[in-house]
């Protein structure tokens, strides 16, 4: 209930993965017909599949979730009908995909990153110019690697599906580019030194600017490869995006390719710098 709460809309297979990958499925089955009869959770099935049932909470789920720690802070907005998360299935399922090429790493690694540490639509305020205010990530992963040594690495992630325009695409480093500046000003007194007003808005959240990744997918390899030297073209074009590239990691990747080779294999190709492909680690 956790996770359907976090990620809003989960297939079967998605689920099971995350939850007892190593385990006989019909333990989960139970589990869910269980919720399911006290009307905590409700599916929907996938069109277009063998009958893939896409879970979701119900109202009742979502309240009984909001009490739980792992949860504190969060909003828990579930879906409402089986047509709602339909609608939302497509975005999120590649995302959840995605998340699960990372996961999958890190219990063969031995590395610390569990399934709810991908975080979906996490909001910052941005400073009010060009009509927008707020910075909207796909998700946050938070992850640490325990050899050779230990390291965390903390990322923004963005799922594109080819269904916007490269540009639109593009620009998204431009938002990530104002927030990484954005100092909000004191409201109704005068800041003072080491007042938290006076810190950079990230700083609130963050020891380091995450790291930025693009995962591309539902197009053709050509498209992109395209998309991909967009992206790579904002940040030599644009002096605020050049600005962050200089300090903060930034790379894209095809979902398939994390798929068949898992993300710390040499698919990432860096937006800055030499295109040579490397680990999502050594970006």
């Amino acid at each position: 209930m956790a996770l359907l709460a976090q990620h809003r809309v989960i297939s079967t297979p998605q689920l099971n993965q995350m939850v007892s990958p190593q385990a006989d499925r019909r333990g989960l089955s139970v589990v869910l017909s269980r919720l399911t009869a006290d009307k905590l959770i409700s599916f929907a099935v996938l069109p277009r599949s063998k009958m893939t049932r896409l879970w979701f909470l119900t109202q009742r789920g979502a309240q009984v979730a909001t009490l739980w720690p792992e949860l504190r802070g969060r909003s828990v907005v579930p879906p409402g009908n089986a047509t709602k998360a339909n609608l939302r299935a497509p975005h999120t399922l590649a995302g959840i995909r995605a998340h699960m090429t990372f996961l999958e790493e890190a219990r063969s690694r031995g590395d610390e990153y569990g399934a709810l540490d991908w975080v979906p639509e996490i909001a910052h305020r941005l400073p009010d110019t060009g009509g927008e205010d707020r910075l909207i990530a796909d998700a946050v992963m938070h992850y640490t690697a325990s050899s050779p040594r230990r390291l965390q690495f903390r990322s923004f992630v963005e799922i594109d599906r080819a269904t916007m325009s490269s540009e639109r695409l593009a620009s998204k480093l431009i938002s990530y580019a104002r927030f990484h500046d954005y100092t909000p000003q004191p409201v109704g007194r005068r800041g003072l030194v080491g007042d938290q007003a006076a810190m950079l808005a990230w700083q609130r959240f963050y020891p380091r600017f995450p790291r930025i990744l693009f995962i591309l997918t539902g197009a053709s390899a050509r498209t992109l490869q395209q998309r991909t030297e967009d992206l790579r073209a904002m940040v030599t074009e644009h002096p605020l995006v050049a600005t962050l590239a200089a300090k903060v990691p930034l790379g894209a990747a095809v979902l398939e390719d994390l798929e068949e080779h898992g993300p710390s294999a040499p698919v990432w190709t860096p937006l800055s710098g030499p295109a040579e492909r490397r680990s999502w680690m050594d970006l």
